[in-house]
């Protein structure tokens, strides 16, 4: 497949689990991906499996002059961008009565701050034909106990898209929302163990957690043109846990 042939895209939180699964998505259907992230062993590593339609650009999405950094190296190397895909977030568990202002700076500086930054930054180099896919979640949808500031988070995503949308009328650059559910991604693996994950997986129609691949794979339809006639929509690849 070449549907994402000749375009540059960029991936935030790039180097792991959907991230990653996404560039190389991107890469084996024609695309040129940066990937930005904070570890840079994480990145190196990502760079190996990616090949020579990669760049890694060490930071954080938090921060406005690792943004700039980012974008000045997209224009240097390839002089415009065609997709972004917002995709650096996370989120740590507290439950209601225990929940600190520092938690709740932390989850919407990454997840919503974060993705404001790292989309505004990236509109002057895209054009008629952009796509901008952010990740929202399941939790953003049904909630999740414990983890009230991730799932507000996510919710603030998603309706990012649907404001976005509304503010890019008439540019041809398109916002969608990619959430998903329950993943066997490194971080879940290390968050829940595999009894853990076969528990949360369990809770989906499809009895299983979703691969990063099955991920990347919707970011990539997103990303390209196959979905033109879509903005400020959210597609749920969560085997249904949010949508029964």
């Amino acid at each position: 497949m070449t549907r994402l042939n000749g375009k540059t895209a960029v991936i935030t939180g790039g180097a792991t689990g959907i991230g990653l699964a996404a560039a190389k998505r991107f890469i084996e259907e024609g695309a040129f991906v940066f990937i930005f992230g904070r570890r840079q062993d994480a990145l190196d590593a990502a760079l190996a499996e990616l090949g020579l339609n990669a760049r890694a650009v060490k930071g954080s999405v938090s921060d406005e002059a690792d943004l700039d950094r980012l974008y000045a190296a997209v224009k240097a190397e390839r002089g415009s961008l065609d997709i972004i895909f917002a995709n650096a977030g996370g989120g740590s568990q507290l439950k209601l009565g225990e929940i600190t202002a520092a938690h709740i700076d932390e989850t919407f500086n990454i997840n919503v701050k974060g993705t404001i930054f790292t989309v505004q930054k990236a509109l002057p180099l895209m054009g008629e034909g952009g796509s901008i896919v952010l990740t929202g979640s399941s939790a953003g949808t049904t909630g999740a106990p414990g983890f009230s500031a991730y799932s507000a988070s996510k919710a603030a995503v998603r309706n990012l898209a649907r404001t976005w949308a509304e503010e890019l009328k008439g540019t041809g650059i398109r916002v969608n929302v990619l959430s998903p559910g329950p993943t066997a991604t490194e971080l879940a693996t290390a968050a829940l163990g595999e009894e853990g994950q076969k528990a949360y997986g369990s809770m989906t129609a499809l009895q299983r957690m979703g691969d990063p691949a099955e991920i990347g794979a919707a970011a990539a339809f997103l990303a390209s043109s196959d979905s033109s006639f879509m903005t400020a929509s959210e597609l749920a690849v969560d085997g249904g846990l949010a949508q029964l």
